[in-house]
């Protein structure tokens, strides 16, 4: 009797057992896009975290965003709502983009209510809104990880729902007020690992003899870069090799027009990002905050063109303080004067290493995990 009464005990606390252990399992739900500034934070996180048995992460996006495939290659459950964004400016595209957003958030509320997150966090992007919304109705928390200097639109929007808002300046701190916990931003693990430039350049298919140019206008590429730089390339290509992200659909050449030492691409993965930062000699970049982040971190001789009339201007008004990058208006750049500016750069290697040294420590890298900590909390 005493027997069984034991046996029906440990059945008993291994049901209990089982049921802690699924009790245990913790679901963090990651939103954003449109860009991947919005999106690369977040897989850094997930990277940290992947090794955790007892995460598990989704994703709610847009349907045709740049974030759709850098998600799913992580194998990241992806849905995506309908999106629309707030302009400042008048465009008729004010009004329907409002049903667009209320749409999102009733898409939103449902399969919150279907994945039951523990957690909801997001860098940004408009489709975040709506589900930030939805998971405050919902009673989730949810965690806004504010990168840029000047708060943007979606991240107000936003911090009223919110529990903690990470930040990556001290100014943030004002921004947001007791919600704001300083942390830095999150560099990818891949990012740190040494990695041979001779090896790099011959995968890229690039020479060893010529200094490399990179030119990246974010992560859907830069229309007013990718004309500014085609009027100058002949020039640039004499005296080294251009590789040149254009975004999807936005490269201006076409089969007839054949340029040596210039290399297009319309996405590069993380890998292929991670061999063009170690093989370029001068980094031409928007000012997303994930680039420079990575910028800084890596020390890279930059030029800088943030887009007109954003926050980037504030994220570059940063660099331009403290003489750490060639920082240029777009509103009075050409294709001679940017030629030029990266021509100097290139020929002038003491410029290049007093950069080099000038941008590291610029932005603040969260090198304790105290991002993760927050997290780790919140859950």
């Amino acid at each position: 009797m005493m027997g069984a009464v034991v046996m029906v005990k440990n059945v008993v606390m291994m049901g209990a057992v089982v049921r802690i252990a699924k009790n245990m399992t913790k679901k963090i739900l990651m939103t954003g896009g449109g860009t991947a500034g919005s999106v690369t934070p977040l897989l850094g996180v997930v990277d940290k975290l992947k090794y955790d048995k007892e995460i598990v992460f989704t994703w709610i996006g847009t349907k045709d965003g740049v974030e759709r495939l850098m998600v799913e290659r992580e194998n990241i459950p992806y849905f995506a709502i309908a999106s629309g964004r707030l302009r400042r400016y008048w465009t008729w595209q004010n009004f329907t983009d409002i049903f667009r957003i209320k749409l999102g958030f009733w898409q939103a509320l449902i399969l919150l209510k279907k994945i039951k997150p523990d957690l909801v966090m997001s860098a940004g992007g408009f489709v975040s809104v709506p589900v930030a919304w939805a998971a405050y109705f919902l009673r989730i928390p949810v965690l806004i990880h504010q990168q840029d200097v000047r708060a943007g639109l979606a991240n107000k929007l936003m911090a009223p729902c919110s529990k903690v808002v990470t930040v990556v300046f001290e100014k943030s701190l004002q921004d947001y007020g007791k919600k704001a916990i300083l942390v830095g931003n999150y560099v990818r693990e891949e990012l740190r690992r040494p990695l041979r430039r001779d090896w790099a350049i011959e995968k890229l298919g690039l020479r060893l003899d010529m200094p490399v140019t990179l030119v990246m206008g974010g992560g859907t590429g830069a229309l007013a870069v990718n004309e500014i730089l085609d009027g100058g390339l002949k020039e640039m290509t004499k005296v080294c090799q251009v590789v040149h992200i254009t975004g999807k659909g936005k490269n201006l050449l076409d089969e007839s027009r054949q340029i040596n030492n210039y290399k297009p691409f319309e996405f590069v993965n993380i890998e292929g990002m991670i061999k063009l930062y170690r093989v370029a000699d001068v980094i031409v970049s928007r000012c997303g905050m994930n680039a420079l982040t990575e910028l800084s971190f890596l020390g890279k001789a930059s030029i800088l063109i943030p887009m007109p009339d954003s926050h980037q201007e504030d994220n570059a008004q940063v660099f331009a303080e403290k003489n750490a990058a060639v920082v240029l208006d777009q509103k009075k750049l050409n294709s001679a004067k940017l030629a030029s500016e990266i021509i100097n750069l290139i020929k002038n290697k003491e410029e290049r290493r007093r950069l080099q040294e000038a941008i590291k420590g610029v932005i603040k890298v969260d090198e304790g995990g105290e991002l993760i900590e927050v997290i780790k909390k919140l859950i």
